[in-house]
């Protein structure tokens, strides 16, 4: 299977080559060159454990590498979740379910593509001896899950963008109580979106990125979205089987990136009933799900801050599959975009999507309301998801566990939700650096450190 960008200027690559560049040399984010349909293998998976699932699925795109070496890569990547199960499915009325992807070394939904994404570097490294460097930008959960995806990874060294005061105490240890020496937690003063938007300047500078190996691990790197469709299917097989196709996913989301990666598998031929898009008060997702408009406002720390984006970077794919698969259409539309800060679809159908946001004093109710329904602490996130559910059954996906925002939990139910790993951090010297979120600024930092 070869791979192309959403903006069409540049050759397909293999499944490797899309994963080591992450980003498209032209810009544009990767894609499958058809979507394969994943209906004639439906009733062969369905009682498949979530590790022979993930290696089958990703069979179908990773025709380069051989399956015996995936294989092995899939199996190291799911070792370290805390659940038998990776991803259970808890229920917490007939038709209301929640999918725990919170299992995993961070706790966090990330760790699911973070944990592969290391060992597919692995073995790139190993196929090629050239070392790598990898740089991310993190509103809170991803740079703890790169990071520790890449732990104990030769040839790795890491380097993880990410707004200083802006996330949660307990996201920051993740990143910054390591004590590897080969890992950089970059603290900016600015939000997610200017460490992002330096981010993919650094990476559409292809001479830089030669030079030292550059490589991705936000979720504008293919990989990402194609391990994240595991769970979703894994979850489908698993809800009641006269559920199955009447119930909608509900996905807490800021990049776009968590649901984009169950609406590919609807379209690969999955019978998924539909998405909501579940905001917090950034909220350019609802509005463009409500208006047609996709348009910048003003970034707004919040409760829930993995989730403080107005960038969502996964929404260039949507686009390339909503306007019919035309690059160049996509090429026009990034462009007014980010000359804008604004696009107005000309006809928005948001097809099986809907939408809610939830503004702080909304996310403390919730988990008030959810505590005291079912018995069980949601994070901040997770809550987001509680907000105008649609009628019939729904499956709230639970992106991070509450212990990673102790100080919501204790404000909105004074309880202290904890967790042995985050506790033992509280104890770990901090090593991070000041960097101004500049490509140049970033560009000198990653020579001064290779």
């Amino acid at each position: 299977m070869q791979f192309i960008s959403t903006r069409g200027q540049v050759p397909a690559v293999s499944f490797s080559t899309a994963v080591a560049q992450g980003l498209a040399p032209d810009g544009g984010l990767y894609l499958p060159e058809d979507l394969p349909s994943v209906k004639p293998h439906l009733a062969d998976w369905a009682a498949l454990p979530y590790p022979a699932l993930c290696e089958a699925f990703l069979s179908l795109f990773a025709t380069d590498i051989e399956r015996s070496e995936l294989a092995l890569i899939v199996q190291r990547s799911y070792g370290k979740f805390d659940h038998n199960e990776i991803a259970p499915i808890r229920k917490l009325s007939d038709e209301l379910h929640l999918l725990e992807l919170f299992h995993g070394p961070t706790l966090a939904f990330k760790d699911f593509a973070l944990q592969l994404l290391g060992n597919l570097y692995q073995a790139q490294i190993a196929r090629t001896g050239k070392p790598i460097s990898v740089l991310g930008a993190t509103s809170g959960d991803t740079g703890a899950a790169a990071i520790h995806g890449l732990l104990g990874k030769d040839g790795v060294r890491t380097f993880i963008l990410y707004p200083d005061g802006r996330i949660s105490p307990l996201q920051e240890r993740q990143m910054t109580c390591t004590g590897a020496d080969n890992v950089f937690p970059l603290a900016i003063q600015g939000s997610f979106d200017d460490a992002q938007t330096a981010m993919k300047t650094v990476f559409e500078d292809r001479e830089f990125a030669d030079e030292v190996g550059l490589s991705a691990v936000n979720s504008i790197n293919l990989a990402r979205i194609l391990a994240q469709c595991v769970y979703y299917l894994y979850a489908f097989f698993r809800l009641p089987v006269d559920q199955r196709e009447q119930t909608t996913f509900v996905v807490p989301t800021g990049n776009f990136g968590n649901v984009l990666a169950g609406w590919l598998l609807q379209r690969m031929g999955v019978p998924i009933r539909g998405f909501h898009v579940a905001t917090n008060q950034n909220d350019i997702l609802h509005r463009l799900f409500q208006s047609g408009v996709y348009q910048l406002g003003e970034v707004a720390p919040s409760s829930a801050p993995s989730m403080d984006i107005q960038v969502a970077s996964n929404f260039e794919r949507f686009i390339y599959y909503a306007e019919g698969e035309d690059p160049a259409k996509v090429r026009q539309i990034m462009q007014t975009f980010k000359s804008s800060g604004s696009y107005t679809f000309e006809s928005f159908d948001p097809g099986s999507f809907s939408s809610s946001r939830a503004d702080d004093v909304s996310i403390a109710k919730i988990i008030r309301e959810v505590y005291a329904k079912y018995d069980y602490v949601v994070d901040p996130h997770t809550a987001c998801g509680f907000v105008d559910l649609p009628a019939g059954p729904n499956l709230v996906l639970a992106t991070a566990h509450p212990a990673k925002f102790p100080d919501t939990i204790r404000a909105a139910l004074n309880i202290d939700s904890t967790h042995p790993s985050l506790e033992a951090l509280k104890e770990k010297p901090v090593v991070k650096h000041a960097l101004e979120p500049t490509p140049e600024a970033i560009k000198a930092f990653l020579r001064a450190n290779q």
